[in-house]
């Protein structure tokens, strides 16, 4: 069965496969949004403000267990793996994405790949650069969905939020290259996927995968 993309290329369901291994983290990678979504909520059960970021973001005294969770820096315990599942796991969404819609949108697998995480990562580094309010002090703990980011985040020094707005601009680059079928598209997305991981491992396999079939393939 094949689909065909609004710039009238054919993507075959046997091209939208991944490799057994990516297909694991994919399948497991849902699971463990799934879960750290419960563990984040299990810490309103717990702890009178689970996130300092968000006072309002807690249960009246008389729906709550009467055990508390041990924090890690600001956070509860349960509530910090729980985002942190979520910053591992996020690639799964897109991946999932390739797999079951990739030839029914415009520019095939590159929205998915390539074109969606970087607009997460545009919409993650203002939300935290402008709008995410900041625990004090800073810590190592604070999660973030790519190094770079994490590097602001745990610092909130302007330089490194800085660098992911440069990086997620690769990112911009490597999809009008690759929607182009320039013969740049998999350096500049491979680029853009190592310096965004673990959001970018997406990025990392379109490149791979265009590689291995030809940049001229589809895009």
């Amino acid at each position: 069965m094949t689909w065909k993309t609004a710039d009238s290329t054919t993507v075959s369901r046997s091209e939208q496969q991944l490799p057994d291994w990516l297909a694991a983290y994919t399948t497991y990678g849902l699971w463990g949004l799934v879960v750290g979504t419960v563990l984040c909520l299990l810490a309103l059960f717990t702890n009178p403000i689970p996130d300092p970021s968000f006072p309002w973001f807690s249960l009246p005294e008389a729906y709550r267990v009467p055990v508390t969770q041990p924090r890690i820096e600001h956070w509860p315990v349960s509530y910090t793996v729980g985002i942190w599942l979520w910053i591992a796991c996020a690639s799964a969404l897109f991946l999932r994405g390739y797999e079951r819609f990739a030839g029914r949108w415009q520019y095939g697998p590159a929205t998915w790949l390539v074109g969606l995480p970087t607009v997460a990562m545009i919409a993650l580094t203002t939300y935290c650069r402008f709008f995410w309010p900041k625990p004090d002090p800073a810590t190592w703990n604070a999660p973030a969905y790519t190094f770079v980011c994490w590097a602001y985040c745990s610092t909130y020094d302007p330089l490194w939020s800085n660098l992911a707005y440069l990086v997620a601009g690769i990112g911009v680059v490597a999809f009008g290259l690759v929607v182009r079928r320039s013969s740049l598209a998999v350096a500049t997305e491979a680029t853009f996927g190592v310096l965004a991981l673990p959001l970018g491992l997406p990025a990392l396999f379109d490149a791979y995968r265009r590689s291995v079939s030809g940049p001229s393939r589809h895009p």
